[in-house]
């Protein structure tokens, strides 16, 4: 899960996190997921997960009645807020998202996180879906979004672990090189994984990312 090695690299490389967004390869995905995650998310009140700088927040904005940006590198959110979002709508806080804190149940009809889901362990996965539920409560609406692996584009992986987690080997702005874990989910595992705490599954695969929509049960 979120491990040093990987919220020292997201802290390092804070000032460039949105460049994969940059890709002009990716522009049709994006346009088509932004379509499909504000559908989703109209009138919701929203917890952001891992908000990053929040690219994502700037749009769920747009729709949802309010949005709780996180994340648990505060490099991330100091320039999460200078995007001069809507105060009324959006909110910022620090927060672990493997370690969430209590009382947060019935405050939010909605979860999301962009990346996150690949930074879990898959024998973790179950069981962390159990704690969002039992976290959050019953018939939460659950978005996660995450990238396709594409040879060429995507890094590749430096091993694999006997879980087969796979891991590839970062180098951040500050010189120094990382072994992040990154997994990369086929529709068949995600719908195996899910398939015991949520209902109402819906998996997106676009070239670049997949979308993947369910309620907590």
């Amino acid at each position: 899960m979120i491990t040093n090695q990987l919220t020292q690299f997201y802290a390092v490389n804070a000032d460039n996190y949105d460049q994969v967004y940059a890709q002009e390869e990716r522009f049709d995905d994006l346009d088509d997921l932004q379509e499909m995650v504000a559908e989703l998310f109209q009138g919701h009140k929203v917890l952001e997960l891992a908000c990053g700088t929040a690219y994502w927040t700037d749009l769920i904005a747009e729709v949802a009645e309010s949005v709780h940006a996180t994340d648990i590198v505060p490099e991330m959110i100091a320039l999460a807020e200078t995007r001069g979002l809507d105060e009324d709508v959006v909110t910022f806080g620090v927060m672990d998202a493997f370690n969430l804190p209590d009382g947060l149940e019935g405050q939010y009809t909605a979860v999301f996180a962009a990346g996150l889901w690949s930074h879990v362990k898959r024998e973790d996965q179950e069981k962390y879906l159990k704690t969002l539920r039992a976290k959050l409560g019953k018939d939460v609406l659950l978005v996660l979004l995450d990238e396709t692996y594409v040879d060429g584009n995507s890094m590749v992986f430096a091993r694999t672990d006997l879980e087969g987690n796979t891991f590839q080997i970062l180098t951040a702005d500050d010189g120094q090189r990382y072994e992040i874990m990154k997994n990369y989910l086929t529709d068949s595992t995600l719908r195996k994984r899910f398939s015991t705490s949520t209902r109402q599954i819906r998996v997106e695969r676009l070239e670049y990312y997949y979308l993947l929509s369910c309620k907590l049960k």
